[in-house]
């Protein structure tokens, strides 16, 4: 049974097993071209926060490139999962880092912020247990978005579901800045296993299709 954090929204509940902070290690391995597969480590920290009673998650990762030996992708997936030590990550480069907001997917109406600024008029409109029901879908799963920045000069924004502890997402659309390298298309698997943060993250890029990109594991901290 999921704990529900302080201040979390209603509407959230079906994202609670998200929130926290979690660290741990994955692996990147991606085919630029058909002759040159790029594929090394990293250490991760994600975290996940509650807002005080706003409809959103607000979401961080930060990531870290291992040195020494690339290890092979099916050994990051049997490594032991560890937090990650302050004084491990004195000597590792910053590889790179995200941010972004997780929603459940509604209309927005008068209880929701903006457009821009704009204070809300009305109540937040979902905010019991009954009225989040009726956003359940008739497979079980709630509609659910995110968007996410990157420093890179790429910001994406996804549609998906959250089922249980598993979330599915793909992009509705991906905007780049002139010069930022090419990038099209992603979808992301999100899920809890035996208290585990599990996630793959498959991209379109550098004139390729759709293909595996990188993936973590992660335990909660703090």
């Amino acid at each position: 049974m999921v704990e529900l954090p302080p201040g979390l929204a209603p509407e959230l509940v079906p994202l609670a097993w998200l929130v926290g902070a979690w660290e741990g290690s994955g692996v990147v391995e991606y085919a630029v071209t058909d002759d040159d597969v790029r594929l090394h480590a990293f250490r991760q920290r994600i975290d996940i926060v509650v807002d005080e009673g706003m409809p959103y998650l607000q979401y961080a990762s930060r990531l870290w490139l291992e040195g020494g030996q690339v290890r092979a992708p099916e050994e990051a997936a049997v490594a032991e999962v560890t937090a990650i030590a302050d004084d491990e990550l004195r000597d590792l480069p910053v590889l790179s880092s995200e941010t972004g907001y997780w929603r459940i997917a509604r209309p927005h109406d008068e209880g929701d912020v903006g457009p821009g600024y704009l204070p809300a008029t009305a109540p937040l409109t979902h905010a019991d247990a009954d009225a989040v029901e009726r956003l359940r879908g008739d497979d079980g799963a709630f509609e659910i978005e995110l968007a996410v920045a990157h420093p890179t000069g790429v910001s994406e924004l996804y549609f998906g579901s959250v089922r249980s502890a598993r979330i599915d997402l793909s992009t509705d659309a991906v905007v780049r800045a002139p010069g930022a390298k090419d990038y099209t298309a992603s979808t992301r698997m999100y899920g809890l296993v035996r208290g585990e943060l599990l996630w793959a993250w498959d991209i379109a890029a550098l004139g390729r299709a759709l293909a595996s990109h990188a993936s973590g594991r992660l335990v909660k901290v703090g």
